[in-house]
């Protein structure tokens, strides 16, 4: 079926599709020490928000890089259905052990190349088992400098942290 002439075509079929994104971060205060993990999910219809979600949890003893991990995690496992979506994260990690370190270490059987248990697998494992329903584009931004999604991000991740770090002396 076309269009006529001068007329746009209507339908499901040529309902523009948004473009999703997820920004995340983590934050830790020491590390290891409480942390928290932040996603920022955007529906995009050009320059147009669609529909937004904001994630954010934490614990009570992590590390930085396993708050990175679990902000990209929950990003993918709250979509609903298998989705193409681009994760901006400013952890190089993340991006990088996602989109290159992942492949040896799963044909090493989660060892490194030095033949040492790659740290975090349990929560690389979960990445992959995440994304593999999904088609992702992994960018990376450098963090803390004026992104404005990644600050939001990063404020979700700090949020998620602040029920787990102790009270401030009075």
């Amino acid at each position: 079926m076309s269009a006529l002439p001068g007329k746009p075509m209507t339908g499901w079929w040529s309902t523009p599709v948004a473009e999703l994104f997820a920004y995340t971060d983590g934050a830790c205060s020491g590390n290891p020490g409480p942390g928290g993990w932040g996603a920022l999910l955007r529906a995009m219809d050009g320059t147009k928000i669609v529909k937004e979600r904001c994630l954010k949890g934490g614990e009570a003893g992590t590390t930085n890089n396993r708050m990175e991990l679990l902000a990209a995690i929950n990003a993918l496992e709250t979509l609903a259905k298998p989705s193409k979506l681009t994760i901006v994260t400013d952890s190089q990690y993340v991006k990088n052990g996602v989109t290159g370190w992942i492949h040896g270490w799963k044909r090493n059987g989660w060892k490194t190349a030095a033949k040492k248990p790659v740290k975090n697998a349990e929560l690389w494992q979960r990445l992959d088992a995440a994304q593999a329903r999904h088609d992702v584009t992994w960018t990376w931004v450098k963090g803390h400098a004026g992104h404005p999604e990644n600050e939001r991000a990063d404020e979700l991740a700090r949020e998620g942290m602040a029920p787990f770090k102790k009270a401030a002396p009075k």
